[in-house]
């Protein structure tokens, strides 16, 4: 790995993104806390009830997310479309990175030079049914490239295993272009998959359900990363 993807994941071998689209939005701060000594990122999934089925965060919840732990990486995700008429809402409120999706505009290429323009890192997100050779020619310009191994919309999904096989194309190019993304998961990780996903490529484990939704999240979440860590 070159560039932002040395940059980012430092000496881990992978990063832990828990998404708090499945925290308790009454108890948010707290429920960050309690998962905060194994969390390496804060992933917000943003949803505009139009691209996908759900309707969840806006850019005022990023921005009390980035008041409440201004030392953490925040990790944006916005599932709308057009993606155009989102971006600058967003980098206005100071994400470590935003990632679009690529199927969510006819301007991927622009809109991921306007988020870089704005000073905030740009990644690109597909879907399970998008091939990464639909984005092949945008690979350049990211700093993170993320594969939905769900159909995007609504947490506590089953992984589809087909998915995985996107990672290893991404490393291959990467590897062959010499690029720096990092590559991200996202859509049904759990402590049962993290080790196959991470031995497949995946630099940064997204995973919602799989922590919030647990009695113990501190604990949910150190066994998702053990697991991952082959412990």
């Amino acid at each position: 790995m070159t560039g932002a993807a040395n940059e980012l994941k430092g000496n881990k071998d992978f990063l832990l993104a828990p998404s708090i689209l499945d925290a308790d939005i009454l108890r948010l701060s707290q429920d960050i806390k309690k998962v905060e000594d194994e969390l390496d990122w804060i992933h917000v999934d943003v949803m505009d009830g139009h691209f996908v089925p759900n309707l969840s965060f806006g850019p005022n919840l990023v921005a009390a997310v980035r008041r409440g732990f201004p030392d953490r990486f925040i990790d944006v995700h916005i599932m709308v479309e057009p993606a155009e008429c989102f971006v600058d809402m967003f980098t206005a409120v100071s994400p470590d990175i935003l990632t679009v999706q690529a199927e969510s505009t006819k301007h991927i290429h622009r809109v991921l030079q306007s988020i870089r323009a704005a000073g905030v890192r740009p990644g690109i997100a597909i879907n399970p049914g998008t091939p990464v050779s639909a984005i092949e020619t945008v690979l350049h310009m990211v700093d993170l490239v993320l594969v939905m191994t769900v159909n995007p919309g609504f947490g506590a999904q089953k992984f589809l295993p087909e998915a995985a096989a996107k990672l290893k194309e991404l490393v291959r190019f990467r590897v062959v272009h010499s690029l720096g993304y990092l590559i991200e998961v996202d859509g049904g990780v759990n402590a049962d998959n993290a080790a196959f996903l991470v031995s497949t490529g995946c630099d940064v484990l997204v995973a919602g359900s799989a922590i919030f939704k647990q009695a113990d999240p501190a604990r949910a979440a150190l066994e998702i990363r053990n697991s991952a860590a082959g412990k």
